[in-house]
């Protein structure tokens, strides 16, 4: 979840740990992230000319981008059917691709994924689309805007599979609520005590996290 300048600084500060060597397709509907990497295309959207011709949507700028061959797309924020392809792509050797959503929590967020997958009109079953969804997305952090105004990560969640017709989802990180001070909010994110699944990814990559950073 997240909201104007929130999304813009999340999806930006993730942006700062991907590789320096890696091809990036970027999509907004205003140009609006400053990724600090060298090899990045960004698209953005075109309203249509007076004749109604020369359209670009975010769709469109999905499909085009999977042409660029890039490693990794990231689309601003997914508001309709885009969604599919957006989930298409990350099933098809794009890992790592990120975009946001509104929602208020990580389970209404996956809720909303599949009701913009259903906007795309493929008639496509709803345990399929639970299926595409639990295949593609490894991890929701969830951004929420507090009573001071300012945004926070209060949910790191898992995304762990798909169990019968329940996508099945485990909190990492929970952010813990301590007091309002001077009219801040003071709180931190503290760790469930629960591995995610997908360490045995970062593994791979080379990337090997101390269990204390889960304790």
């Amino acid at each position: 979840g997240g909201t104007g300048t929130g999304k813009t600084t999340l999806l930006n500060c993730l942006s700062d740990f991907i590789p320096d060597d890696e091809r990036i397709v970027t999509i907004e509907d205003t140009v609006e992230l400053r990724l600090s990497k060298e090899h990045i295309v960004q698209l953005e959207t075109k309203e249509a000319n007076l004749e109604g011709a020369g359209a670009y949507s975010i769709r469109d700028l999905v499909k085009n981008a999977l042409r660029m061959r890039p490693d990794r797309i990231v689309v601003g924020e997914c508001r309709g059917a885009e969604a599919l392809d957006m989930l298409q792509a990350m099933n098809t050797g794009h890992d790592g691709s990120m975009t946001t959503v509104h929602s208020n929590s990580p389970r209404d967020a996956l809720r909303r994924i599949e009701v913009m997958v259903l906007m795309a009109g493929m008639d496509l079953p709803l345990k399929a689309v639970r299926e595409q969804i639990a295949s593609s997305i490894d991890l929701i952090i969830h951004l929420e805007r507090m009573k001071d105004g300012s945004r926070k990560v209060v949910q790191v969640t898992e995304v762990q599979g798909l169990e019968g017709d329940t996508i099945v989802l485990q909190d990492i990180f929970i952010y813990s609520y301590t007091a309002l001070r001077d009219g801040r909010v003071i709180g931190s994110l503290k760790a469930t005590g629960l591995r995610p699944k997908f360490i045995s990814k970062l593994k791979a990559y080379g990337i090997d996290l101390p269990d204390s950073v889960f304790a």
